[in-house]
């Protein structure tokens, strides 16, 4: 875990943001954790995603793991990631087996977040926080594992052209951040 989750190395995100995005968050990325979740079921690991509820102001809609912005109160981005997992979809910290982190990131919305892969226990119950979260689904980690399943194009952010990747399973779109955590985490387990 981080000692400080806003001493990263920006050199990853330099290599896919424009000069004037990095200018801008020079010194103010707000740190966040995220739980990247993985169950272990019968037919084998899966991750959990949610489903951003289409109200909120900020990335509305769109799929992410449970997390947010660090708090006053958080000892570190694992308390964060852990107290908002529970605060948005109800898996209690203790039901989380913190396998280990992910290299922090910066995001075009002004956060440094660092993932934490945590093992679920079974016998978590969901209770869904729906101010925050419209839905929750599953996919298997080995789709994800798959290289010929990222594709990669561009999306514009502020006037300025970012790559982008993304995921499709089934009816459902994993990208940005998301979908730049989930391919960390393929070349920490592949590689």
């Amino acid at each position: 875990m981080p000692a400080d989750p806003l001493q990263f190395d920006m050199r990853q995100a330099l290599q896919r943001w424009p000069r004037a995005l990095l200018e801008k968050y020079a010194g103010k990325l707000l740190p966040a954790g995220v739980l990247v979740p993985i169950l272990i079921g019968d037919e084998g690991m899966s991750v959990l995603f949610t489903r951003r509820s289409a109200s909120l102001s900020q990335h509305a809609g769109q799929v992410s793991f449970p997390g947010g912005r660090m708090e006053a109160g958080d000892a570190n981005v694992q308390e964060t990631a852990l107290r908002e997992t529970f605060e948005e979809i109800g898996i209690e910290p203790q039901r989380v087996e913190v396998a280990g982190y992910l290299d922090t990131s910066p995001t075009v919305s002004g956060y440094a977040v660092t993932p934490v892969i945590g093992f679920v226990r079974a016998g978590y119950c969901l209770a869904i926080d729906r101010a925050e979260v419209d839905q929750v689904f599953e996919v298997p980690l080995a789709f994800l594992l798959q290289p010929d399943n990222v594709q990669t194009g561009v999306r514009e952010f502020d006037g300025y052209p970012m790559p982008v990747a993304e995921f499709h399973y089934g009816e459902q779109r994993i990208w940005g951040a998301t979908a730049h955590i989930l391919i960390m985490l393929r070349d920490r387990i592949i590689y």
